[in-house]
């Protein structure tokens, strides 16, 4: 059976306006940062990954999903006590994906949004685990059962943050 990708006809390109672009990710940052230690449930989320996503995936635009990314993970180093440079590859590779996907699919339903938020969140993982024991050497510990438990809360969440943001979408 093919696998059907939309028609280019079909996909439609989003913009957002200044404030959004800027306060949703500062927003997600700060979230990140301070809610883990008052809330240590909330650590197992990633917000600034899932504003990449969206934000990815609206714009359907390589070069803006590998600057959004790249933005947002290097705010996101400065803000942590790693490395600086550790999660703006990840994200980078992240967003960058997700507006190559986004560009291609149906990323509309919340189906689709589900798998293709858990894909991602798999692969900047990977990025993450790979960079920070290859590259800075830094001693993690990968444990399958939680990141599966992880993939599946970000997945969950990041469908029903993208509802809240599409709110916010503009037509180009």
């Amino acid at each position: 059976m093919p696998i059907t990708y939309t028609s280019g006809e079909q996909i439609e390109v989003y913009r957002f306006s200044i404030p959004v672009t800027v306060g949703v990710p500062l927003l997600a940052l700060f979230l990140q940062a301070f809610l883990p230690s008052r809330f240590p449930f909330f650590s197992i989320f990633d917000l600034p990954l899932l504003v990449t996503i969206f934000f990815a995936m609206a714009r359907r635009n390589p070069i803006s999903g590998l600057f959004t990314g790249a933005a947002i993970g290097l705010v996101q180093d400065m803000l942590g006590h790693y490395p600086i440079g550790i999660y703006g590859i990840a994200k980078t590779v992240g967003g960058y994906g997700a507006s190559s996907r986004g560009a291609k699919l149906d990323v509309a339903i919340a189906g689709a949004r589900l798998l293709v938020t858990l894909g991602f969140y798999f692969l900047h993982e990977a990025v993450y685990f790979t960079v920070a024991r290859g590259m800075v050497n830094m001693t993690l510990h990968w444990s399958w059962g939680h990141r599966i438990e992880a993939g599946l809360a970000n997945a969950v969440l990041g469908v029903g943050l993208y509802f809240l943001l599409d709110k916010f979408k503009q037509r180009t």
